[in-house]
């Protein structure tokens, strides 16, 4: 099975105890989640960030078809980073971590996400035409809404890659 990384970078003019109030409520995701993919949060949202925290989704990847996901809350150091891991779900693995850094005029969220697909070679051959797309749409819209949401700091480039590891 094949190991992707999808790492993305945008720069905020915001504070990083802004940046780290937004993203550490789970309740926000679904304002920086594309509307097409009926983003909602089934439980686990009604607590404060806490490593062990399980939070339930329900979302459509892809049109018609809609899942559950179940993530917990592994790690987390307060204004810092926090790593969310699938329990259950779409991928095979999904490890994603979350940074907020100061930087000069802001801060700078830095997103890694290490994930498989699943059914082998099928979910392989699936990743270049379905899955890397999605996954790039996702996250050019989530800097889209909080570039609107928190403004842009122009001199700083955002970037996404996603790569086979």
């Amino acid at each position: 099975m094949r190991l992707y990384q999808l790492h993305a970078v945008q720069t905020l003019p915001i504070s990083k105890t802004k940046a780290w109030d937004f993203l550490k409520n789970p309740k926000n995701l679904k304002e920086i989640t594309p509307e097409h993919m009926g983003f909602r949060i089934l439980s686990g949202s009604d607590k404060k960030m806490h490593p062990g925290q399980i939070i339930q989704y329900k979302v459509s990847p892809f049109p018609g078809i809609s899942t559950k996901w179940v993530t917990e809350i592994t790690h987390m150091e307060e204004n810092s980073y926090f790593v969310d891991e699938q329990r259950f779900g779409p991928y095979a693995l999904w490890h994603h971590k979350h940074f907020i850094e100061e930087v000069e005029g802001g801060v700078q969220m830095e997103d890694i996400i290490d994930y498989k697909l699943p059914l082998g070679i099928l979910g392989q051959l699936m990743h270049p035409i379905l899955v890397k797309k999605q996954l790039i749409k996702i996250f050019k819209y989530r800097e889209q809404k909080l570039a609107e949401l928190f403004g842009r700091i122009e001199r700083m480039q955002s970037s996404l890659e996603i790569k086979s590891i």
